[in-house]
């Protein structure tokens, strides 16, 4: 049994150990990180799931960020603590988070990742939408949230300011 949140401020130490436990210290040096540096994130989007214990399992995170004039959110990281995976909370925060950012009004969603397993939650190979190098363009992945949303979007994907 699990619990669904929305991240708190006192949640945020916990979270980003398990980033680190998930992706390692150096996972700040990514090009993403670069889009998020003084951005606040979309807080009702940000997720935690806590067994009976308490104990943090997974986590999601959602920033705002544009290319070429669109608004975007940008998905992620998202972790699943080693000993959790394979229970299927990866899938339960991207839906759920999902759900919450259609309930919200956004239409399109980013993400940097493997389109085998995203793909089976509607996120696709985005054409034209380029990530900060070095981003390997295969992995540059969107989903419409309003149908259509990513057609005519093209460009290079920048910060929202704060």
């Amino acid at each position: 049994m699990y619990r669904l949140s929305v991240e708190t401020e006192a949640d945020g130490w916990e979270v980003e150990a398990l980033y680190d436990l998930c992706f390692a210290p150096g996972r700040t040096a990514l090009s993403s990180y670069r889009l998020r540096d003084g951005v606040p994130t979309v807080a009702p989007l940000c997720l935690v799931l806590r067994d009976a214990t308490g104990v943090l399992a997974a986590a999601i995170r959602f920033w705002p960020a544009r290319v070429a004039g669109w608004d975007i959110l940008l998905l992620g990281p998202i972790a699943v603590h080693p000993t959790r995976q394979g229970e299927g909370l990866g899938a339960l925060l991207i839906t759920e988070s999902l759900a919450r950012a259609r309930e919200l009004g956004a239409a399109r969603v980013l993400l940097v990742g493997d389109a085998p397993y995203y793909s089976r939650f509607g996120f696709a190979k985005l054409q034209g939408v380029v990530m900060p190098p070095p981003t390997n363009p295969d992995r540059v992945l969107g989903i419409a949230l309003d149908e259509g949303a990513w057609d005519g979007v093209i460009g290079e994907v920048t910060r929202a300011l704060p």
